[in-house]
């Protein structure tokens, strides 16, 4: 596609975002100092309707992008919108309060929500691709231990363990320190058998407390929260309703199911790795009026997890990438910085 017949397409993306209207030629000729006359505009708005990156909804003049349109628009974008300088102190001033990693993607999510007005997703740190940084055991009372496991992301779990027997302060820091000598500073896929190989090393009396313990560390904390998701803004999905028309619903049981959360945000690359998929992109049903604005997050290059936007295939493309962008870079340093 040559430069003049795309900048005309850039335009009436740009037009129809902001107004929702269809756009038509005249309009074009007004708005924008595209150098050509309406009759040339009209002559490019054919080619492109005919090529397939616009459509006319009815028998206006003005023509919608189809998601063909949007597709190029976003390949070709050669920048994005810039956040303003009060729109990154922001960023900063409400990441930087955060507490834990827990309190970070809850922040973070609500963040995303806020600066692109759609509904945001993020994925917490996965324990597979962490390690231990420490296993804590604290003894509640008589029978019950609190499990508390610290990866080096600062992701924390915690489980109260019912023990068989009445919890022995020696045999619990002897327990704690065994198992910490075993799993600090390894990755989750070699927890498992670490920790496994441990009951055999106490006496048969201390063997019911120690599997107790090993197996809430191995069955609850690595395996049941290994997938967790926030997500924030699904309110803002509201004010689209006539452009998702009987869509609306189907996107928002998707948003409770992170099963399907996961699968639209997409296996976690580099955080520098920005991916954008446009309508019928999505091959999960019911969503082809919805885009995904995703990307990986994570210290240095390694990416830990993903985050990401949904909204209608009519939204901000460039601002949404911007901040997208620009939360993930700052959520990756602050976890690079733990």
């Amino acid at each position: 596609m040559d430069d003049r017949k795309l900048d005309v397409l850039r335009a009436i993306v740009e037009d129809y975002v902001a107004t929702q209207e269809p756009v038509g030629s005249k309009v074009l000729a007004d708005r924008h100092h595209l150098g050509v006359s309406p009759a040339t505009i009209r002559n490019d708005m054919a080619t492109l309707e005919e090529e397939g990156y616009i459509a006319q909804p009815h028998t206006s003049a003005g023509r919608v992008p189809t998601d063909k349109g949007y597709r190029l628009f976003v390949d070709r974008l050669s920048t994005v919108k810039p956040l303003s300088a009060a729109e990154r102190r922001a960023i900063q001033t409400f990441l930087d309060g955060a507490v834990d990693v827990d309190d970070v993607v809850s922040r973070t999510v609500r963040l995303l929500a806020q600066l692109t007005s759609q509904a945001a997703v993020v994925q917490y740190p996965s324990l597979t691709r962490s390690t231990v940084r420490h296993v804590e055991l604290v003894a509640l009372g008589a029978a019950r231990v609190l499990v508390v496991l610290i990866t080096d992301t600062g992701r924390v779990e915690q489980r109260v363990v019912e023990l068989p027997t009445e919890v022995d302060e020696y045999l619990l820091g002897d327990l704690r320190a065994r198992i910490n000598a075993r799993v600090a500073g390894q990755d989750f896929t070699a927890v498992e058998a670490r920790v496994s190989e441990l009951t055999e090393q106490f006496d048969p009396e201390d063997r019911p407390l120690v599997t107790a313990v090993t197996a809430a560390l191995l069955e609850s904390l690595v395996e049941r929260h290994e997938e967790r998701l926030a997500v924030a803004g699904t309110g803002n999905l509201a004010r689209y309703g006539q452009e998702f028309d009987q869509e609306l619903e189907p996107l928002l049981s998707a948003l409770e199911e992170h099963v399907v959360l996961l699968r639209l945000l997409g296996e976690a690359t580099s955080p520098s790795t920005l991916r954008v998929r446009i309508g019928h992109e999505n091959a999960l049903s019911g969503l082809s009026t919805t885009s995904i604005v995703a990307t990986g997050y994570g210290p240095d290059e390694e990416a830990l997890a993903s985050m990401g936007v949904v909204g209608p295939t009519r939204m901000d493309y460039p601002g949404t990438i911007a901040a997208v962008g620009a939360v993930a870079r700052y959520v990756s340093r602050i976890l690079a910085a733990r």
